[in-house]
């Protein structure tokens, strides 16, 4: 793993595909997290709203609740969104900016809820400054919450439709002859994941015959778990082959 570019992390696997990431730098991730505040500015006023009876009671005790409640909120928020929306909130998602596992494994819950806990660190004494300096001191751009997560922020950039000259199947793909099981897989698959086993395809003679041989079966395997299809119907069919099928009918219409 490298970094090219000030903005750019790349990623090599052991199979030798190497995969580019453009990181996000301190205004784009300042820009997404003002638009997240203003979404706390109004779960705090409908907070307020929530505490009003109890302030008749104690003014002490509604305080309290006030602060507990706006501290689950303002956390709870980050890290339900982006579980949910694999990496995102509502601001970073607007601006195309996804929460990523530094080495491009699967982002997990625990890597979630450290970063957004150590939030509070990164924004002392004002204005992010402890995270906007460590950001700026990072290979990737990460704040404290980051490197403790270990994940970094990138930028979605918009996808260039591929060359699917080297997906065509050499032989019938039947899962053409199930549309359900076509649009499960159009469903259940992100453009991300698609993406990676276009890649293994597009560069698949690059690899040395075992390798070639484990990446094919691991894909073939993450897909038949993800969409479960009838037996009789990969019957004779390589991994290699399945997920060239797969590939097609996630990226060809018709």
């Amino acid at each position: 793993m490298r970094r090219e570019h000030p903005l750019e992390w790349r990623i090599r696997t052991p199979e030798g595909v190497t995969f580019t990431y453009e990181l996000a730098g301190p205004v784009y991730r300042a820009l997404a997290w003002a638009i997240d505040v203003a979404v706390l500015v109004v779960a705090g006023w409908i907070i307020q709203m929530i505490v009003i009876p109890v302030q008749i009671v104690s003014a002490d005790a509604a305080a309290g609740m006030m602060m507990l409640m706006y501290f689950i909120a303002s956390v709870g928020y980050a890290v339900v969104l982006e579980w949910f929306w694999h990496g995102q909130t509502l601001g970073k998602r607007l601006l195309g900016l996804r929460v990523q596992d530094a080495y491009g494994l699967r982002l997990r819950f625990s890597q979630i809820l450290m970063r957004n806990l150590l939030r509070a660190v990164d924004s002392l004494p004002a204005l992010y400054l402890v995270g906007v300096v460590a950001m700026l001191c990072t290979r990737r751009a990460q704040r404290l919450g980051d490197l403790a997560g270990n994940t970094m922020v990138i930028r979605l950039t918009r996808p260039v439709r591929p060359d699917l000259s080297q997906v065509a199947a050499p032989i019938y793909n039947t899962l053409r002859d199930h549309p359900h099981i076509v649009a499960r897989y159009r469903q259940q698959i992100s453009p991300q994941e698609a993406s990676l086993a276009l890649q293994a395809i597009l560069r698949r003679d690059r690899f040395d015959d075992n390798a070639r041989v484990e990446v094919f079966r691991e894909l073939a395997r993450y897909f038949r778990k993800r969409v479960p299809i009838p037996t009789d119907m990969i019957h004779g069919v390589t991994d290699e082959q399945f997920v060239r099928n797969v590939v097609d009918v996630l990226y060809r219409k018709a």
